[in-house]
């Protein structure tokens, strides 16, 4: 009954006491329930089986050991061996070029001359722009040394500890035009000639490459330790507008024609492989450029071990990544490389 407007108080509910109750319990629970998650953690392990704990009290922890090994078995030890150092590379010698005469094949003076010119290395004419020979040759073409014994001093100075180029006037060669004018290249009134009345045989004809290839697989086989291509290629000299196009000169194919002539001079030095093919060449292969040879920088870059060009005086020798080149000079220096043709 209401008295005043208020019901009378009764006291506490007992069932609202037991459900604060339960519910204090179920949070302590709860809260132990997530502590013992947090600690039991590295020790639950989880497989196909289903759900393991492994508590280190109960031994659940404990890693298997190894066996021992039999009796008498020797153990394996395994060592980490000690890095070896680069060897530190040799410094490169510079190139020193100098060209000799042709007694000092012979006479035993090549050494002596070398070093009073400063050199490193001995140049020998092997094949002349006049078509001469400075070696007894087998080829049919060219005109070969009559000296007695020429090979052999040959071999034996090549033996030595000299290092020997072998220089090749390869295309300058006034003897085949001369002997057979299908060789040669040709103006209107005849075999062309240059500045100096120097005939030319053609890279055109197969025959001539061949011979030329020959020459160079002879003298590489005489034991010369590099040969040095001069006038490899088509005229730069004397007046070439006066030489006529045909057969043995297109000015449209020079350099797939040179490119024919490296072919087949790699063919035939292939069993030389230690020799190395130098080329006398011009600044404006070398700049990328064409001088009328059909020599290309791409070529020298393929075929060559090394390029000698002349560089007038206050220009600079120029660089070109791949390719050693060496400045032809006519006075020698005791420093850098250079080579002295004459």
């Amino acid at each position: 009954m209401r008295r005043n407007g208020y019901e009378s108080y009764h006291g506490r509910s007992r069932g609202r006491t037991a459900l604060k109750v339960l519910i204090g319990v179920l949070l302590v629970l709860l809260v132990l329930s997530v502590a013992a998650l947090f600690f039991l953690e590295p020790y639950i392990h989880y497989s196909a089986d289903g759900v393991r704990v492994e508590l280190p009290f109960f031994g659940g922890g404990e890693t298997e050991t190894e066996p021992d090994p039999p009796a008498g078995t020797v153990p394996i030890q395994i060592t980490t061996p000690e890095p070896t150092p680069s060897p530190t590379p040799e410094p490169e010698v510079d190139f020193r070029g100098v060209q000799l005469p042709a007694a000092a094949l012979t006479d035993g003076t090549a050494q002596t001359q070398l070093e009073a010119n400063r050199g490193t290395a001995a140049i020998f004419s092997m094949k002349e722009a006049d078509g001469t020979l400075g070696y007894q040759s087998q080829t049919t073409l060219g005109t070969s040394s009559d000296q007695e014994g020429i090979n052999e001093a040959i071999q034996t100075l090549n033996g030595g500890e000299l290092y020997t180029v072998a220089r090749i006037s390869c295309f300058r060669d006034n003897a085949l035009p001369w002997n057979d004018r299908a060789l040669g290249i040709h103006s209107n009134s005849g075999n062309w000639r240059d500045d100096e009345s120097v005939r030319w045989s053609s890279p055109a004809v197969e025959s001539v490459r061949t011979y030329v290839a020959q020459v160079c697989g002879e003298l590489a086989g005489l034991g010369f330790d590099e040969l040095l291509l001069d006038n490899c290629g088509y005229p730069t000299r004397g007046t070439v507008s006066y030489i006529k196009s045909d057969s043995n000169y297109d000015p449209n194919t020079l350099t797939q024609t040179m490119e024919a002539f490296f072919q087949t001079l790699d063919q035939t030095l292939a069993q030389y492989p230690d020799i190395k093919v130098s080329v006398v060449t011009s600044l404006t292969v070398l700049g990328g450029g064409s001088d009328g040879s059909g020599l290309t920088l791409d070529l020298l870059k393929q075929y060559a071990d090394r390029v000698y060009v002349q560089v007038p005086e206050g220009e600079t020798v120029p660089t070109v990544e791949g390719l050693e080149i060496v400045p032809i000079v006519t006075q020698g220096t005791d420093t850098g490389s250079w080579a002295l043709l004459s």
